[in-house]
């Protein structure tokens, strides 16, 4: 059954693969095109916690200014932070740089073809280096995300809820990875349950993969697959204090290089916590500004602003003013923007 799969995929995909930036289809695939390890990789980072929609203009923006992993190496880390934010889980920007350096510099600009060379760069977990090496190299590795698990859940029926059934899907799904093509069918696999056999309300009617699922056989598919309640995530909370110099000038500081949002450009403020400390960055007539509600993936965040009018001659104690020409609000993280957004209305 597992080849019968397979191929019954491999023909869904051929006529229904979607259009991507950084994909190269299987029309082209057939003709002899291989797709680029440099695009493949970046776009798998990308994706990471993100959906395709998100990633598009990201995407076409680096590969417009960094062309390749040489030119992404040679970038400023600020630039490349900057061109990141809005993306989230900022950690995934620093690895990029750690990741195109250390291919520039080990590798002589060329990306390992097998999913262990690829394991051993840095910021390169399991899952990119097995997408990378199928999709890239055509190396049989298993790719699993979480299409991947939910189109195997159903399919199996398989009702132990995750995370604990993750090892027992992806042996599952490594079952199924053929020697021929596993790049278009791991590409498949993920098309498949973004597409037809999504979260809610699969569209089993129009699946290549209907007759063999065993979920919808007892039409549990919906239910899968089932996951563990996850623990309330807490509260914490912190101030930030946005100056604003007679001339326009911002007062910004960039975070330290490691820890969350690290090496992006934000407000100065205290640390974030059950009782934040910190002092103001520079001696002013704070005015509460309203308060920034953020997310974060392990805890919520409740952000307590403060701004302050200052003259072009004060010198502030941490932080430098950027200039209405320096300072790009796009440069900011989510939550620094979503705090500027409502601190500009306030003064």
């Amino acid at each position: 059954m597992c080849d019968a799969l397979s191929q019954e995929i491999l023909h869904w995909y051929d006529r229904h693969a979607r259009v991507m930036p950084w994909r190269v289809g299987p029309a082209e695939r057939a003709a002899g095109v291989r797709p680029a390890p440099y695009r493949i990789w970046l776009s798998e980072v990308m994706l990471q916690q993100t959906t395709v929609a998100a990633v598009r203009d990201y995407f076409n923006r680096f590969t417009a200014r960094w062309p390749d992993v040489a030119a992404l190496a040679a970038a400023r880390d600020e630039d490349v932070m900057a061109e990141w934010a809005g993306l989230g889980y900022y950690a995934r920007a620093r690895n990029l740089l750690k990741c195109a350096r250390a291919v520039v510099a080990d590798h002589g600009g060329q990306f390992p073809d097998s999913r262990d060379g690829l394991l051993a760069l840095p910021g390169i977990g399991p899952y990119t280096a097995a997408a990378v090496a199928a999709i890239a190299f055509d190396e049989p590795a298993v790719v699993v995300d979480g299409n991947v698990e939910r189109v195997m859940a159903r399919v199996h029926l398989v009702e132990a809820p995750l995370p604990a059934a993750k090892a027992e899907l992806t042996e599952l799904a490594a079952a199924l990875t053929p020697q021929e093509r596993p790049g278009d069918y791991a590409q498949a696999v993920m098309d498949l349950g973004a597409t037809i056999c999504t979260p809610r309300s699969p569209a089993c009617g129009i699946c290549p993969w209907s007759p063999y699922c065993r979920a919808r056989a007892e039409g549990v598919q919906a239910s899968l697959p089932r996951k563990s309640p996850k623990p309330a995530k807490p509260i914490r909370t912190g101030i930030a204090w946005l100056a604003r110099r007679a001339d326009g000038a911002w007062l910004l500081e960039r975070r330290p290089g490691s820890g969350l949002l690290g090496g992006m450009l934000g407000w100065p403020g205290t640390d974030w916590s059950d009782m934040p400390q910190g002092a103001p960055p520079i001696e002013a007539d704070w005015q509460p500004a309203g308060e920034v509600r953020h997310t974060f993936t392990h805890f919520h965040l409740r952000l307590d602003l403060r701004v302050a009018e200052v003259p072009t001659s004060a010198v502030p104690r941490r932080g430098t003013f950027l200039t209405p020409v320096e300072f790009k609000p796009s440069d900011l993280p989510t939550v620094m923007r979503k705090a500027f957004d409502l601190a500009r209305t306030a003064i």
